[in-house]
């Protein structure tokens, strides 16, 4: 295993990047630059907080009550969702959401963009566990790229002898002024599965705006979406590429105190999911020899 002595020395950047040991044991790269602040947790590559200095609070939340530990997902941040996205297909005992999120990622690469952005990719490391759960050749590598906006680069290339097919998703809970005064605009007109109501398929009607419990997964939608928060007075805009889902979740009152750990009693309501994704009818068949990299990109706007 690489010491955080040994990735400072390799891939640390003066003014930029370094990285630390939390008191879990995990290592947590710690990005600081004149764009923004970001950290991220090398198990499971998990992005854990952005914000850009020209914002008062963060864009991407984490929990109050999140915590690190070996082999556990972190509540918040941008949870990295594959080989499969939700249940298992077949093996009801396999994580919900792949094991990506929990395992070890490996750092590959840092550097400073021309714009002055700073940039760290890395690559889940395979083991005899994943390879029980998923028994194909793949490489899977995340860059990020940590700026005024952020950008996160998903890349499964197939480096076996045969096809396989993935769902996937960027899990991203972002920091919001409360649940029921935001909305979601740009999906109007898509057809979403609504998770809650019994798995109806339904079509949007205009903006999406919350006063329950809501899971969907919107379709064959490459569509930019944002949200737009009145009260910070600011829009987020989350653009893809790559992807042909988009899942908006926001768990509510009752769902939330059994999860325990979204930050009691309301930390809740400071969050929404807006998820790139690829899943339901958008799985994605990766042909051997090929690569699929799915692109997110978030930046902030004034309303």
């Amino acid at each position: 295993m690489t010491t955080v002595q040994q990735l400072n020395t390799q891939f640390g950047i003066d003014k930029h990047l370094s990285f630390c040991e939390d008191v879990s044991g995990l290592i947590v790269a710690e990005i600081s630059n004149p764009q923004a602040t970001a950290s991220l947790c090398l198990q499971g590559a998990h992005l854990m907080a952005w914000q850009p200095r020209s914002q008062s609070v963060p864009v991407v939340w984490l929990s109050r009550d999140a915590k690190l530990a070996a082999g556990k997902s972190i509540r918040g941040g941008v949870p990295v969702c594959w080989p499969w996205f939700g249940a298992h297909a077949a093996e009801s005992g396999f994580p919900a959401h792949g094991f990506a999120r929990t395992m070890p990622w490996r750092v590959i690469e840092s550097g400073k963009e021309p714009n002055g952005a700073t940039r760290l990719t890395l690559r889940l490391e395979e083991n005899e566990k994943t390879r029980v759960q998923w028994p194909h050749d793949a490489r899977l590598e995340l860059t990020v790229i940590v700026g005024e906006t952020l950008r996160m680069e998903l890349s499964t290339e197939n480096t076996g002898e045969s096809d396989f097919v993935i769902s996937e998703a960027l899990h991203t809970y972002f920091k919001i002024s409360d649940i029921g005064a935001v909305r979601v605009s740009g999906l109007a007109g898509c057809d979403y599965w609504d998770k809650v109501g019994g798995s109806a398929l339904n079509k949007q009607d205009g903006a999406i705006s919350f006063a329950s419990e809501t899971d969907r997964v919107y379709i064959n939608t490459a569509t930019e979406c944002s949200i737009e928060d009145d009260r910070l007075g600011r829009r987020i805009r989350i653009a893809k590429s790559g992807s042909l889902s988009t899942v908006v979740w926001t768990p509510w009152t009752a769902k939330a105190e059994r999860m325990g750990d979204l930050g009691q009693p309301d930390g809740w309501r400071e969050m929404l999911c807006v998820e790139s994704a690829n899943a339901i009818e958008n799985i994605v068949r990766i042909a051997a020899g090929t690569r699929h990299t799915m692109v997110v990109e978030y930046c902030t706007e004034p309303l």
